[in-house]
């Protein structure tokens, strides 16, 4: 093997001064000898996420989130004002271990207005991570008309992280009158619905079949077929007649992974009138896939 091969790569003057930052920092942390006051090292340690090496970022991100506080007007300067997007997004990150819900107003600025999508899906993990104090700012985007799809979706994901700690006004914001709250609030209830098993939350997933609005109930039958939440089969069977195409599509859907053989009849029933062509073949599937799984039942038996 030639020597060449085995050599460090030549790191610049400035890497080598970073590491040396970096090294002396970690030190004087773990010695408990490091003075927050020094505005100066802490902005260097800031400007250090412009550095190439990954690990070298991440060992930065891991030091200024033990740090904390002191740090934070320095990452909330470099997420809202530096050039470099990858200082932005590391500042972001950075930002997601500190968790201050001092920060929420300045994240949701970023998330609105960045042009970064790797900034923004940052920023929108520092929300999630600072918990409950998000979910006003979060609902307000979702109530927004002015805000794309894309926007919505990041907030809605953070609501559905966030999920426990605000479920309270999770419950408060299923009765929204901004159906895209009402959707994401769904998302974020499955999740407690799931994890917790949270009973209220079920019962809301359960009343969001009866939502005057098909998107809402589209999220509730997902949710529910998800959840494999067998006392809801019938309420989904009831539904098979709905007049729009895509609740009828995502009940077959959901049907499918109860795996219930009471299903196929009514599915069977619903075939024989349908008109849709786009719903056809979805009701087919959940035929032979319901009778597929009872048939290997039987072999069982």
């Amino acid at each position: 093997m030639s020597s060449s091969s085995s050599q460090s790569p030549v790191l610049s003057v400035e890497q080598q001064t970073l590491d040396q930052l970096i090294e002396r920092v970690q030190e004087q942390w773990f010695t408990q000898t490091f003075d927050p006051a020094q505005t100066d090292v802490l902005k260097a340690l800031v400007a250090g996420f412009a550095d190439s090496r990954g690990m070298t970022r991440l060992a930065i991100a891991e030091l200024l989130g033990k740090i904390g506080d002191p740090a934070t007007p320095h990452l909330l300067e470099a997420l809202t004002t530096h050039p470099n997007p990858v200082v932005r997004r590391a500042s972001g990150k950075t930002l997601t271990l500190i968790g201050d819900p001092n920060n929420v107003p300045t994240l949701i600025h970023v998330l609105l207005n960045d042009e970064d999508q790797v900034v923004k899906g940052s920023v929108v993990g520092a929300l999630a991570r600072t918990g409950e104090a998000s979910v006003p700012a979060l609902l307000d985007i979702l109530t927004n008309s002015e805000y794309s799809e894309t926007i919505k979706g990041h907030a809605s994901w953070a609501l559905s992280f966030i999920g426990i700690e605000a479920k309270e006004q999770l419950y408060t914001a299923f009765e929204s009158n901004s159906s895209d709250v009402r959707c994401a609030v769904m998302g974020a209830l499955t999740s407690l619905a799931m994890d917790q098993q949270d009973s209220h939350a079920l019962t809301l997933l359960r009343k969001g079949l009866d939502d005057s609005e098909p998107a809402v109930r589209i999220e509730a039958i997902t949710a529910l077929g998800n959840i494999q939440d067998q006392e809801s089969i019938p309420e989904l069977l009831k539904r098979l007649s709905a007049p729009e195409p895509e609740v009828r599509k995502t009940l077959a859907l959901a049907l499918i992974k109860f795996g219930d053989r009471q299903a196929i009849q009514p599915l069977q029933n619903c075939l024989s009138q349908e008109q849709n062509s786009g719903v056809k073949p979805v009701l087919k599937l959940a035929i032979t896939r319901l009778q597929q799984k009872d048939e290997l039942d039987d072999d069982w038996d």
